[in-house]
């Protein structure tokens, strides 16, 4: 996991979460080269958290399982 601010971030095509609340508290996906990229969507210019797509599947496993108290 990398946590970059990179100004090429930006240009990714982020897709908010579909469970986002009526705040817009959430986080927002892009697909990257270099993996899965995650940022706060209330701080799109803020730091990028990049997961490897293999990380990311095992996490959407186990929160679909129950696994997190999300």
């Amino acid at each position: 996991m990398q946590d970059m601010r990179h100004p090429q971030h930006r240009s990714h095509e982020w897709r908010k979460a579909t469970r986002s609340n009526e705040t817009g508290s959430c986080v927002e996906l892009a697909d990257l080269v270099s993996g899965v990229g995650v940022r706060d969507s209330q701080d799109p210019d803020g730091p990028v958290l990049i997961f490897v797509r293999s990380a990311m599947a095992d996490l959407a496993v186990h929160i679909r399982n129950g696994f997190h108290d999300l």
